[in-house]
């Protein structure tokens, strides 16, 4: 049976997360696996690798070949090193405290480029950082810089408006005397129109009068009326006298013609 050692994919979509695993080369990438020997996780910077180094060496001096990505990560770690090594001391080239030393050596420089790559990283980004603020303040101050202006020209702008203003007042306090005459033929105009309302009451005052005296001339003339419709059976009396008179003045006249005879 043929084994590889291989990357086997975990997490959501976007965030991979692999386990490395032994496995039959014909079982499938996600499918079963003998061993889980650690897990690789990139989305971190640098790369979190976590790995059994005894299980990883012990499936390579059984004959299982990593794929690419696996032997990167193996040898990133160190067990193709101590794969390395193992073969040494079989060969009797090395002793075990030799290769021990060895690959001690080389996993304290290994960790030393890891933690320089860290530190490197905190530096680019405390650098980054920096950049990010210095810009920021730059446009804070080009923004304050700009209220300033801003401010500035509406000060200005007021001060324009109030310079107009304080003209307009002048010029319509030179025009006053002309206001003041408008105002007194206004005056004079009211003066007039009351003294004609004046002369208009005493006009109606004055027909009043006069309509109140033909009122009582009228009602004189009416009591003289009154007077003569109640003498006027009087009057008939006296003319029928009359009449009586005149009828019998021509049979007197006949008596005293006939008394002279």
């Amino acid at each position: 049976m043929s084994v590889k050692i291989r990357l086997q994919r975990h997490g959501k979509k976007g965030k991979p997360f692999y386990w490395v695993v032994a496995a039959d080369a014909r079982s499938k990438r996600d499918g079963r696996y003998l061993e889980k020997i650690g897990t690789y996780n990139p989305n971190t910077n640098p790369a979190t690798i976590d790995l059994n180094l005894d299980s990883a060496v012990r499936w390579l001096h059984n004959g299982a070949q990593p794929t690419d990505t696996a032997k990167a990560i193996l040898s990133y770690k160190g067990a193709l090193l101590k794969h390395h090594l193992d073969g040494g001391i079989r060969k009797g080239a090395l002793t075990q405290e030799q290769a021990d030393a060895k690959l001690a050596a080389w996993l304290e420089a290994k960790a030393g480029k890891v933690d320089a790559k860290k530190d490197g990283l905190s530096k680019a980004q405390a650098a980054a950082k920096a950049k990010a603020f210095k810009a920021e303040q730059a446009v804070n101050a080009k923004r304050l810089e700009d209220a300033a202006k801003a401010e500035a020209d509406a000060i200005a702008a007021a001060s324009a408006v109030e310079e107009v203003e304080v003209e307009e007042t002048v010029a319509e306090v030179e025009e006053a005397p002309a206001a003041e005459v408008e105002v007194e033929e206004t005056v004079a105009e009211v003066v007039a129109e009351e003294a004609i309302s004046e002369v208009e009451v005493e006009e109606t005052a004055a027909e009043v009068v006069a309509e109140e005296a033909v009122a009582e001339v009228e009602e004189v003339v009416v009591e003289e009326t009154v007077a003569d419709v109640e003498e006027a059976p009087a009057a008939e009396v006296v003319a029928e006298e009359v009449v009586a008179e005149a009828e019998e003045a021509p049979a007197a006249e006949e008596n005293n013609e006939e008394a002279q005879a």
